[in-house]
């Protein structure tokens, strides 16, 4: 990806978190973070990906609400960045968050684990 494609992108990012934040009304889109922005190089298509706070059904509701939402954001971004042609955007949920939240949990228990076996199985006195 070109240095301009890069830029927009992060620019993208940046208008759509401030959009998600102060300007959408819709109930059903909670906690959300924008985590990436992916343009093709044409800068016709940006595949927008976020984070989801909460459980399967909030995120869900959320992604829902996001794709029903497009329209206008999509309309914002054309007011507040200048480009021939105004990216079409999909949402996707990044899993990326929750994949590292996931192993940190597992390396710790693992760690937690092997605490524990070097205190408990040494009962063998002199």
């Amino acid at each position: 990806m070109d240095l301009r494609v890069r830029r927009i992108a992060e620019q993208m990012k940046k208008e759509i978190a401030q959009i998600l934040q102060d300007e959408l009304k819709d109930p059903r889109v909670g906690f959300v973070t924008v985590t990436e922005v992916e343009l093709s190089t044409d800068l016709r298509y940006a595949k927008v990906y976020v984070s989801i706070y909460g459980d399967e059904e909030a995120k869900k509701q959320s992604l829902e609400g996001l794709s029903k939402a497009t329209g206008f954001i999509r309309r914002e971004i054309g007011k507040r960045i200048s480009l021939r042609h105004t990216p079409e955007i999909v949402f996707r949920f990044d899993e990326s968050i929750e994949r590292g939240d996931r192993i940190a949990r597992l390396i710790s228990q693992i760690k937690e684990e092997k605490g524990n076996e070097g205190t408990s199985g040494n009962s063998h006195g002199a």
